[in-house]
């Protein structure tokens, strides 16, 4: 645990620890066949965290759990997705890092990706949806836009906590 209180993820859990910053991106742009496009591709996404320019030498491992979040995201992004999938983006981040995550994940949005997201942190999570689920052993227990469900009042007790 070391000097914070909060468990943080294994560094391989979120990205390759001992690949550079320009190598997951890299490796993100895999299908992109012109290099044209792969320079298009990585102004996009030097553009939405440009704090990645400065570190194209740096490993991932040598990067906070947040900075390694937002390094798969923006390897994800390289291909120009139609849709993002996201499982747990939150996953052992501290709160200032995880509003970060998820602004980014609007800016995303915003661009005209699509993002499916599974989350624990459901309140935070329908603040930021368009649609939701609300999923009960698996099952579909409620639906709808993401914030009628946030301040819906039987969600807010069954699941969010009042």
């Amino acid at each position: 645990m070391g000097d914070r209180d909060e468990w943080q993820p294994p560094a391989d859990l979120l990205a390759f620890p001992d690949m550079t910053v320009q190598e997951h991106l890299d490796m993100g742009a895999w299908t992109i066949r012109k290099q044209g496009d792969k320079e298009k591709a990585l102004d996009r996404v030097y553009l939405l965290f440009p704090w990645l320019k400065e570190k194209e030498k740096r490993k991932a491992k040598q990067m906070s759990g947040g900075e390694q979040q937002m390094l798969s995201l923006a390897r994800a992004l390289m291909i120009q997705p139609k849709i993002l999938l996201l499982d747990e983006p939150s996953l052992g981040l501290s709160p200032k890092m995880v509003k970060n995550v998820f602004e980014k994940i609007v800016e995303i949005k915003n661009s005209g990706i699509s993002c499916l997201m599974v989350e624990q942190k459901a309140a935070m999570v329908l603040a930021y949806s368009d649609y939701g689920y609300v999923l009960e052993m698996g099952n579909n227990r409620y639906e709808g836009r993401g914030k009628d469900l946030l301040h819906n009042p039987d969600v807010r007790r069954l699941y969010l906590g009042g």
